[in-house]
C-alpha cells in the first residue's frame, strides 16, 4: 500500500470521528461544499508556489493538495480506486482525442 492509499484509508476512518479531535472529520461534517473549497484553496496556493519557483513549498502545497482531494473525494462517497480506475481506462489514449471524447458526454 502506498501514501496516498494509506490517506485515502484514514480520511476514510476519520468520518465517523469527533469533530473536536479530528481536522479531517471536522471538514467533512461541514458538507461537500466546503471540502471543495478548501481544494481549491489548496490548488491555487500550490499554483502560486508554481509559477513562484519554489521547489520546496510546491511538494508541501501539492500534498497538501492530494490530501484535501481525497477529503473531497470522500465528502462525496467516491473513493480513491474509482478515480484510479479512470486513469486506467485513459492509458494508451491519446490525451487530446481523450479529452475530445469527454468534452461530447458533456
Amino acid at each position: 500500500m502506498n501514501a496516498l492509499e494509506k490517506l485515502a484509508q484514514t480520511i476514510s476512518s476519520r468520518k465517523n470521528e469527533n469533530v473536536d479531535k479530528s481536522w479531517t472529520a471536522r471538514l467533512l461534517s461541514q458538507g461537500p461544499h466546503i471540502t471543495a473549497q478548501k481544494f481549491g484553496e489548496e490548488a491555487i496556493e500550490a499554483v502560486i508556489e508554481a509559477i513562484k519557483g519554489d521547489k520546496i513549498r510546491l511538494i508541501s502545497e501539492s500534498a497538501d493538495v492530494l490530501y484535501h482531494l481525497l477529503v473531497m473525494l470522500a465528502a462525496h462517497n467516491i473513493s480513491l480506486n474509482e478515480v484510479l480506475e479512470e486513469l486506467e481506462q485513459r492509458q494508451g489514449k491519446s490525451g487530446l482525442v481523450e479529452k475530445k471524447s469527454r468534452s461530447r458526454k458533456i
